[in-house]
């Protein structure tokens, strides 16, 4: 089993940064992500990252703004977003597998309970 708990969401204005970390416990996992979900949308891929940090995929709309990054040693991966924009307001979820393969898709074994970010234009 894995807990996953997100942290780091608030309110910020157009233009702000973000970090959101996402803290893993239990047994040793693979893959994270993070996903998204706006108000009466669904929930969307944002970004993911293998164990080792050498692959990491983004959305088209978060490349060159969001920065995905993980410490093993910490058991914590983070989220770096950078001018942020009305449109990434949503629930912001991470993700972790078990697979080593890292995906796009919502397959993940494990989910946090999400945090909150919302942008203010």
């Amino acid at each position: 089993q894995v807990h996953l708990l997100e942290s780091g969401g608030g309110l910020v204005q157009a233009g702000g940064s973000l970090r959101l970390s996402c803290a893993a416990s239990g047994r040793s996992t693979y893959a994270m992500g993070w996903f998204r979900q706006a108000p009466g949308k669904e929930s969307e891929f944002v970004a993911a990252i293998s164990r080792g940090g050498g692959i990491r995929y983004y959305d088209d709309s978060v490349k060159g703004r969001f920065t995905i990054s993980r410490d093993n040693a910490e058991n914590t991966m983070y989220l770096q977003m950078n001018s942020l924009k009305p449109e990434d307001t949503a629930v912001y979820y991470c993700a972790a597998r078990i697979s080593a393969t890292v995906t796009r898709e919502k397959n993940y074994d494990y989910w946090g309970q999400g945090t909150q970010v919302t942008v203010s234009s």
